[in-house]
């Protein structure tokens, strides 16, 4: 099986991000959502050392030059886009630098998903796809049972309450990379270094 890429997300000290450092994770993630309880501030995130690993930043319904003055406070590769922004507002940022999230429960059928997805290939670097019908960090596992079915061109994670528990479950699903959050924690935004151990040797084994 080809090696998936590891996004921790939802880290809030430097802790944590020194662990998923030393473990290899490919992208660490960090929230600029006010009102999540995983909230960081850009200053705090920009002060910590950066080694190999692709910093990726959380929105939500933030205005382009917010988004972009966070970017270089805290050091980001990536934006992550929560808000449902539309394509122009994934061109301004810049389609290198942007990770779309889609929900896929709120299509009716694979068709539908397909569309949507085609339509913001050329604006994005990444899709994350997680469950529910928005937001996200609630620890649920996406109920689309057409999933599996679906071919997607671009690079693209899969979120939603991945853990060690459940992990296998989802591993012939065909993603990129795998996004872990909630289903590695001790409370939120406290990351379970044995969990996430556990979820990387599991990986290794598959």
């Amino acid at each position: 099986m080809k090696k998936k890429l590891i996004k921790v997300c939802g880290l809030t000290n430097e802790k944590d991000l020194v662990f998923c450092q030393d473990q290899g994770i490919n992208l660490t993630g960090f929230i600029f959502h006010p009102p999540s309880p995983r909230f960081i501030d850009p200053d705090k995130v920009g002060g910590w050392k950066k080694r190999h690993e692709f910093r990726v930043g959380v929105f939500v319904n933030r205005d382009i030059e917010e988004i972009l003055h966070i970017m270089k406070t805290a050091k980001l590769d990536l934006v992550q886009l929560h808000g449902g922004q539309d394509k122009e507002f994934c061109r301004k940022i810049g389609p290198e630098r942007v990770m779309r999230v889609f929900w896929p429960e709120k299509y009716d059928s694979v068709e539908d998903f397909k569309r949507e997805l085609k339509r913001f290939t050329d604006v994005c670097s990444y899709f994350l796809l997680d469950a529910g019908t928005s937001s996200g960090g609630h620890g649920r596992s996406i109920a689309s049972p057409w999933l599996g079915d679906l071919r997607i061109a671009k690079p693209w994670l899969l979120a939603g309450g991945l853990g060690p528990d459940n992990i296998k479950d989802v591993l012939n699903l065909g993603m990129t990379g795998l996004d872990l959050n909630s289903g590695v924690e001790t409370s939120p935004g406290v990351k379970d270094h044995d969990k996430i151990t556990q979820v990387m040797k599991i990986l290794a084994e598959s």
